[in-house]
């Protein structure tokens, strides 16, 4: 009797499972889109730097990616909280059909960037090189520690609120982190600090609604898309309306926040001869870009004989915000224009 090797077939074998390679593609494109934004943090401030005769902060790629991984913890958790907000008003809406959470994995990564910005902070704004550089004790001692231990502390407490039977919960240590860099973006030095906080808490607020929502948003109306397709176009359309008014907002207290730190008449010098205005005509160039997109999404869910064709330009917007994400990171690590 001779023995027959068992060989797959064209199909491959039956129980095994397949990818297809859709979903390949897609793991791949986020793949390279992490690794790019990964690079903004480092490549932007040398470049934003370079001919302006102004001085380097210590580590400043190390703390522009760390506030990057910061940001983005803060939009996808409340991104997940402001769209399911926005779910509970769509008639019908499979609500126990949501995408899986990704909010206790963001603050497990915004507490490790917190951390490591206040190893920063407790260094005297310097990178640390060993344990006995770290004045842990004296953190409580300035404003800046401080406002560092309350976001690592916000950060453990937004996990803690993620994992629980009330996620909800995570709106109050989220408004914590905001609060505390809307502070410490705006030390007591500075001509009417708190106007300055006030304006960057509106800005940032809005920011991490418009960009985590529209991400959550994507996430949901992919898994709606064979169960709840016509809620799903309508929660997009919903979001799109309130996003307008939240890009409104972020258009106002940007320009009003510009101008208090470069008086008009040097806006357009110190565009293209300091860090912080080059990097801030990027994110300029950037929102630009996302308006557009987001213009042609809402075209597409208006116009178009199928709506969920509104997902592609969408899906491009939220990417390109990704990008914002990165470069408003920078933007706070690169020198504050002097007031001339």
């Amino acid at each position: 009797m001779s023995s027959i090797r068992p060989t797959a077939d064209a199909g491959g074998d039956a129980g095994a499972p397949r990818v297809s390679a859709a979903v390949v593609r897609r793991s791949v494109a986020v793949l390279v889109l992490v690794a790019l934004a990964a690079l903004i943090p480092f490549l932007g401030p040398p470049t934003a730097l370079r001919g302006t005769g102004e001085a380097t902060p210590p580590g400043v790629g190390g703390i522009a990616l760390l506030r990057t991984v910061l940001f983005a913890a803060v939009c996808v958790s409340a991104g997940e909280l402001f769209v399911a907000w926005l779910a509970r008003r769509v008639p019908g809406a499979p609500m126990e059909d949501a995408p899986r959470s990704w909010a206790s994995a963001a603050a497990a990564a915004g507490f490790v960037a917190a951390l490591g910005l206040a190893s920063v902070v407790a260094t005297g704004n310097l990178v640390p090189r060993s344990l006995s550089d770290m004045d842990i004790g004296g953190l409580y001692q300035t404003r800046d520690g401080a406002l560092a231990l309350l976001e690592v502390n916000a950060f453990v407490v937004m996990g803690l609120c993620a994992l629980s039977r009330r996620p909800g919960n995570q709106v109050w240590p989220l408004a914590a982190v905001a609060v505390a860099e809307a502070l410490r973006a705006h030390p007591t030095t500075e001509q009417s600090p708190l106007i300055g906080s006030g304006l960057t808490l509106v800005h940032v607020t809005c920011a991490a609604l418009w960009a985590g929502g529209l991400l959550y948003v994507l996430r949901t109306l992919h898994r709606w898309r064979n169960t709840a397709p016509g809620e799903g176009v309508a929660l997009l359309g919903l979001y799109a309306r309130v996003a307008a008014v939240l890009l409104a907002a972020i258009t106002a207290t940007g320009v009003w926040s510009t101008l208090r730190r470069m008086p008009p008449g040097t806006v357009l010098e110190q565009l293209t001869t300091t860090a912080y205005g080059r990097t801030l005509l990027a994110k300029v160039l950037l929102v630009a870009a996302v308006a557009v997109l987001a213009l042609w999404a809402r075209h597409r869910l208006h116009r178009a004989a199928d709506p969920l064709t509104a997902y592609s330009p969408a899906r491009a917007e939220v990417v390109v915000l990704g990008v914002v994400v990165a470069v408003s990171a920078v933007l706070t690590a690169v020198p504050v224009p002097i007031r001339w």
